[in-house]
Protein backbone atom coordinates (compact mmCIF):
# COMPACT_ATOMS: atom_id res chain seq x y z
CA UNK A 1 0.00 0.00 0.00
CA UNK A 2 1.26 3.89 -1.22
CA UNK A 3 0.54 6.16 1.31
CA UNK A 4 0.74 9.98 0.94
CA UNK A 5 1.94 11.41 4.06
CA UNK A 6 2.55 15.48 4.91
CA UNK A 7 1.62 15.93 1.58
CA UNK A 8 4.68 13.76 0.14
CA UNK A 9 3.72 10.48 -2.11
CA UNK A 10 6.21 7.46 -2.34
CA UNK A 11 8.09 6.94 -6.01
CA UNK A 12 8.09 3.74 -6.76
CA UNK A 13 10.59 2.90 -9.79
CA UNK A 14 8.02 0.71 -12.64
CA UNK A 15 10.20 -2.72 -12.31
CA UNK A 16 9.80 -2.64 -8.08
CA UNK A 17 7.72 -4.75 -6.61
CA UNK A 18 5.83 -3.38 -3.06
CA UNK A 19 3.84 -6.57 -1.73
CA UNK A 20 0.04 -5.76 -1.11
CA UNK A 21 0.49 -5.65 2.66
CA UNK A 22 3.37 -3.72 2.78
CA UNK A 23 2.83 0.01 3.70
CA UNK A 24 5.44 2.16 1.40
CA UNK A 25 4.35 5.88 3.61
CA UNK A 26 6.05 9.40 2.91
CA UNK A 27 8.96 11.01 1.17
CA UNK A 28 10.19 7.27 -0.03
CA UNK A 29 11.89 6.46 -3.02
CA UNK A 30 11.68 2.62 -4.41
CA UNK A 31 14.65 2.05 -6.67
CA UNK A 32 14.99 -0.12 -9.98
CA UNK A 33 13.93 -3.84 -9.19
CA UNK A 34 13.96 -3.10 -5.57
CA UNK A 35 11.14 -5.18 -3.42
CA UNK A 36 9.54 -4.26 -0.32
CA UNK A 37 8.08 -7.76 0.92
CA UNK A 38 4.97 -8.79 2.77
CA UNK A 39 3.69 -6.86 6.14
CA UNK A 40 7.37 -4.76 5.59
CA UNK A 41 6.75 -1.01 6.51
CA UNK A 42 9.03 1.84 4.90
CA UNK A 43 7.39 5.07 6.54
CA UNK A 44 9.24 8.32 6.21
CA UNK A 45 8.00 10.42 9.20
CA UNK A 46 9.61 13.55 9.06
CA UNK A 47 12.92 12.31 6.82
CA UNK A 48 13.29 10.86 3.41
CA UNK A 49 14.11 7.22 2.67
CA UNK A 50 16.15 5.79 -0.41
CA UNK A 51 16.09 2.25 -1.08
CA UNK A 52 19.02 1.56 -3.71
CA UNK A 53 18.23 -0.53 -6.80
CA UNK A 54 17.87 -4.64 -6.45
CA UNK A 55 17.53 -4.27 -2.69
CA UNK A 56 14.99 -5.98 -0.58
CA UNK A 57 13.14 -5.39 2.75
CA UNK A 58 11.56 -8.79 4.19
CA UNK A 59 8.81 -9.58 5.56
CA UNK A 60 7.84 -7.44 8.70
CA UNK A 61 10.97 -5.05 8.51
CA UNK A 62 10.99 -1.84 9.53
CA UNK A 63 12.43 1.16 7.77
CA UNK A 64 12.11 4.84 8.80
CA UNK A 65 13.51 7.94 7.90
CA UNK A 66 13.71 10.72 10.34
CA UNK A 67 14.47 14.74 9.72
CA UNK A 68 18.06 14.79 11.07
CA UNK A 69 19.07 11.13 9.78
CA UNK A 70 17.29 10.03 6.48
CA UNK A 71 17.75 6.67 5.62
CA UNK A 72 19.79 5.39 2.75
CA UNK A 73 20.26 2.26 1.49
CA UNK A 74 22.53 1.07 -1.05
CA UNK A 75 22.09 -1.16 -4.34
CA UNK A 76 21.66 -4.75 -3.73
CA UNK A 77 20.88 -4.80 0.22
CA UNK A 78 19.21 -7.06 2.14
CA UNK A 79 16.84 -5.99 5.31
CA UNK A 80 16.40 -8.80 6.98
CA UNK A 81 12.85 -10.16 8.42
CA UNK A 82 11.67 -8.50 11.78
CA UNK A 83 14.93 -5.85 11.21
CA UNK A 84 14.86 -2.52 12.80
CA UNK A 85 16.47 0.26 10.40
CA UNK A 86 15.92 3.60 11.94
CA UNK A 87 17.56 6.84 10.49
CA UNK A 88 20.30 4.76 8.91
CA UNK A 89 22.81 3.95 6.19
CA UNK A 90 23.31 1.12 4.29
CA UNK A 91 26.25 1.11 2.04
CA UNK A 92 25.95 -1.27 -0.76
CA UNK A 93 25.78 -5.49 -0.69
CA UNK A 94 25.12 -4.57 3.08
CA UNK A 95 23.49 -7.66 4.51
CA UNK A 96 21.14 -6.77 7.47
CA UNK A 97 19.95 -10.08 9.41
CA UNK A 98 16.66 -10.96 10.68
CA UNK A 99 15.87 -9.35 14.09
CA UNK A 100 18.97 -6.85 13.98
CA UNK A 101 18.36 -2.89 14.88
CA UNK A 102 19.70 -0.09 13.19
CA UNK A 103 19.78 3.31 15.08
CA UNK A 104 19.26 7.10 14.15
CA UNK A 105 22.99 8.13 12.88
CA UNK A 106 24.21 4.54 12.10
CA UNK A 107 26.43 3.74 9.28
CA UNK A 108 26.57 -0.02 7.95
CA UNK A 109 29.77 -0.07 5.55
CA UNK A 110 29.45 -1.73 1.97
CA UNK A 111 29.58 -5.32 2.41
CA UNK A 112 29.27 -5.34 6.20
CA UNK A 113 27.07 -7.92 7.79
CA UNK A 114 24.90 -7.55 10.84
CA UNK A 115 23.70 -10.82 11.75
CA UNK A 116 20.82 -11.97 13.69
CA UNK A 117 19.37 -9.80 16.81
CA UNK A 118 23.25 -7.56 15.95
CA UNK A 119 22.75 -4.09 17.29
CA UNK A 120 23.92 -1.16 15.67
CA UNK A 121 23.30 1.61 18.15
CA UNK A 122 22.95 5.56 17.50
CA UNK A 123 25.91 7.70 15.78
CA UNK A 124 27.81 4.19 15.18
CA UNK A 125 29.94 2.93 12.46
CA UNK A 126 30.21 -0.62 11.12
CA UNK A 127 33.53 -0.19 8.67
CA UNK A 128 32.95 -1.61 5.58
CA UNK A 129 33.16 -5.54 4.95
CA UNK A 130 33.34 -5.51 9.00
CA UNK A 131 30.68 -7.86 10.63
CA UNK A 132 28.61 -7.34 13.90
CA UNK A 133 27.90 -11.16 15.25
CA UNK A 134 24.57 -12.98 16.43
CA UNK A 135 23.20 -10.60 19.12
CA UNK A 136 26.50 -8.61 19.03
CA UNK A 137 26.36 -4.54 19.91
CA UNK A 138 27.90 -2.37 17.22
CA UNK A 139 28.72 0.72 19.81
CA UNK A 140 30.82 4.01 18.66
CA UNK A 141 33.35 2.21 16.43
CA UNK A 142 33.78 -1.14 18.19
CA UNK A 143 31.89 -4.28 18.67
CA UNK A 144 31.37 -5.97 21.34
CA UNK A 145 29.39 -8.54 23.12
CA UNK A 146 26.00 -8.11 25.19
CA UNK A 147 27.74 -9.70 28.16
CA UNK A 148 30.44 -6.33 28.56
CA UNK A 149 27.13 -4.26 29.37
CA UNK A 150 29.43 -2.13 31.55
CA UNK A 151 32.02 -1.50 28.85
CA UNK A 152 29.04 -0.91 26.01
CA UNK A 153 27.40 1.11 28.08
CA UNK A 154 30.55 3.64 28.82
CA UNK A 155 30.74 4.05 24.76
CA UNK A 156 27.07 4.40 24.49
CA UNK A 157 26.53 6.97 27.40
CA UNK A 158 28.72 9.39 25.21
CA UNK A 159 26.79 8.99 21.81
CA UNK A 160 23.62 10.53 23.77
CA UNK A 161 20.47 8.37 22.42
CA UNK A 162 17.84 10.72 23.86
CA UNK A 163 19.48 13.68 22.13
CA UNK A 164 20.21 11.46 19.17
CA UNK A 165 16.59 10.23 19.13
CA UNK A 166 14.03 12.67 20.33
CA UNK A 167 16.35 16.00 20.97
CA UNK A 168 15.90 15.45 24.64
CA UNK A 169 18.47 15.40 27.56
CA UNK A 170 18.60 12.52 29.89
CA UNK A 171 16.49 12.20 32.69
CA UNK A 172 14.36 10.68 35.04
CA UNK A 173 11.30 12.33 33.36
CA UNK A 174 12.36 11.77 29.63
CA UNK A 175 9.10 10.06 28.64
CA UNK A 176 6.89 12.53 30.12
CA UNK A 177 9.08 15.30 28.02
CA UNK A 178 9.57 13.46 24.60
CA UNK A 179 5.73 11.37 24.78
CA UNK A 180 3.28 14.57 24.23
CA UNK A 181 5.09 16.16 21.16
CA UNK A 182 5.48 12.40 20.01
CA UNK A 183 2.20 11.50 19.99
CA UNK A 184 1.08 15.14 18.37
CA UNK A 185 3.45 14.45 15.83
CA UNK A 186 2.15 10.99 14.92
CA UNK A 187 -0.97 12.88 14.49
CA UNK A 188 -0.39 13.78 11.28
CA UNK A 189 -0.75 10.38 10.50
CA UNK A 190 -4.81 11.16 10.42
CA UNK A 191 -4.65 12.74 7.20
CA UNK A 192 -2.97 10.42 5.49
CA UNK A 193 -3.92 9.41 1.95
CA UNK A 194 -3.91 5.68 0.79
CA UNK A 195 -2.64 5.87 -2.91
Amino acid sequence: MLVEHRGKRPVVHASAWVAPTAVVCGDVRVGEDARILWNAVVSAEDGRVEIGARSVVMEHALVRGRAAHPVQVGDDVLIGPHAHVNGATLGRQAFVATGAALFPGATVGERAEVRIRGVVHVNSTVAAGAVVPIGWVAVGDRVLPPDRHEEIWAIQEGLDFPGTVYGEARGEDLMARVMPRQTAWLAAHRDDRVL
